[in-house]
């Protein structure tokens, strides 16, 4: 592989290879075509060079990455699902490939989906769906675009195998697929070491943790702060879900990590409108992780974590420490919401723009995406709006409400109100009906050109909803 001076290879895992991993081989596919590789993040950690052929040798038939790991790993661990302890899990049809550092010295993790075979496959065939390939794609750039801290879709590569699914038309393609991340180790890793009684495993779990993650944190009183510092980011990732109005689908313990990053994209929607009782999962019957109950599913699982935590601290007071869950939410969800607007505060924040704006979304109706893209820049956008094709739904009394404590903020400078994108009429959104008409263009005639202007538009909004600025999610170690 061609060398770039800003290729790290950091294959940390390796010392706790013992306590978490299983060495893996890759599944051997028939075909390697590439369909997305993401060139600005491979340019950030040193693997932009590649070319084609070699980018499938490391990522379709994973030969490994130069003075990194030398064999896939697949991670152990346990997890709540849906409420229920399952301690059969495990990396089913992924595998931990290689661990590199960005240009920030920052440790991240490529990781695999549908890759093959492993240990906890559970009788599945380890295989990735080209359909569930582009729908990873698709919700990780658009989350991305929003400001949420995600798992990026690192490539995607058409295997040339035909796959049976329950949920989909069968035969269907096939694809394996590279996620790069901040760390597969997630609660369930911590969960795993707490039912096996391993206080030793769960003390050297928990160093590596701080050691490459959270770094900043002292050394007395590790559990505690090392709880407290993961509560504080996974209260910043639950509230930029809450305003980029997704929903995650399956928010169990083994799909939350150690540095409250969004990742495992199966069955996600975005909100069409304002509904807490919308679910993404056809198998979540109660709604369990329905939009509205994700901040308790948060909050639930980070019971488990510091649960497991207890092992190590008997005094933890894992009660104590999650009442703190609710307010850090609401000031982060405060801040994500104003940036979504393009707003700042006149003086002080007020403490009622965030309910009110909730109120106004459930009672009106009005797009989801919409809202936000006809009041981006706050009330000198109001014109705009009530000429806009939602403007039957800004008027009566949550939309007053809504309105008056919208008088107390000015636009950002760099809120990028003249741009041609915020002075047309319709937002950048993805819903399940655009995520079907992008399938059945690839399905039926192998024409990616519609997905492609989809992320080229996906991109384009987020460029201009970052702003100068970062959104405000939770320094990353």
């Amino acid at each position: 592989m061609p060398l770039s001076p800003h290729y790290r290879p950091a294959p940390c895992i390796e010392g706790l290879k013992d306590l978490l991993c299983d060495p893996v081989r890759a599944a051997r596919f028939p075909e390697l075509r590439l369909r997305f590789r993401h060139q600005g993040w491979a340019g950030e950690v040193g693997l932009g060079e590649l070319d084609e052929g070699e980018w499938c040798r490391h990522f379709g038939a994973f030969e490994a990455l130069l003075c990194n790991l030398n064999e896939p790993l697949a991670l152990r661990y346990h997890g709540h699902q849906f409420g229920s302890y399952n301690p059969q899990l495990g990396d089913g049809r992924g595998f931990l490939f290689a661990q590199l550092r960005d240009g920030k010295g920052r440790l991240l993790d490529l990781g695999t989906k549908g890759s093959g075979q492993t240990p906890y496959s559970r009788g599945g065939d380890g295989r990735l769906t080209l359909k569930g390939g582009m729908r990873e794609i698709l919700a990780t750039e658009m989350l991305e675009a929003l400001g949420v801290e995600t798992s990026k879709t690192f490539s995607l590569i058409e295997t040339g195998e035909s796959l049976w699914r329950g949920d989909e038309p069968s035969p269907t393609r096939s694809s394996v697929l590279v996620r790069l991340s901040h760390s597969h180790i997630r609660i369930g890793s911590f969960q795993r070491l707490e039912f096996l009684e391993d206080k030793a495993g769960l003390r050297r779990l928990l160093d590596y943790c701080v050691q490459h993650y959270y770094p900043a944190l002292g050394s007395e009183d590790l559990p505690r702060a090392f709880f407290r510092a993961l509560l504080d980011r996974c209260a910043a990732l639950c509230a930029s879900w809450m305003i980029a109005g997704f929903v995650h689908g399956v928010l169990n313990t083994d799909n939350i990590n150690i540095t409250g990053e969004s990742f495992d994209y199966g069955p996600w929607r975005f909100l069409p409108h304002y509904d807490a009782g919308f679910t993404a999962a056809y198998f979540d019957e109660t709604g369990l992780y329905a939009f509205g109950r994700q901040p308790q599913a948060m909050a639930q699982n980070l019971w488990w974590l510091g649960r497991a935590l207890t092992l190590l601290d008997a005094e933890l007071d894992v009660e104590e420490e999650i009442r703190a869950f609710e307010g850090k939410l609401n000031a982060y969800a405060a801040a994500f919401l104003q940036r979504r607007l393009g707003i700042e505060p006149l003086q002080g924040d007020d403490p009622m723009l965030l309910p009110l704006t909730f109120t106004f979304l459930r009672e009106s109706r009005v797009s989801f995406a919409g809202f936000f893209h006809d009041f981006r820049g706050g009330v000198l956008a109001e014109a705009k709006a009530h000429r806009g094709p939602r403007a039957a739904h800004y008027r009566g009394t949550a939309y007053e409400g809504f309105r008056r404590a919208l008088e107390g903020y000015r636009p950002r400078a760099d809120a990028g109100l003249d741009d041609p994108y915020f002075q047309g009429d319709e937002p950048c959104d993805i819903l399940i009906d655009e995520v079907e008409a992008l399938w059945a263009a690839i399905a039926t005639k192998d024409d990616w050109s519609a997905l492609e202007a989809k992320i080229d538009a996906i991109r384009h909004m987020g460029h201009l909803l970052r702003g100068k600025g970062a959104f405000p999610a939770a320094e990353m170690g």
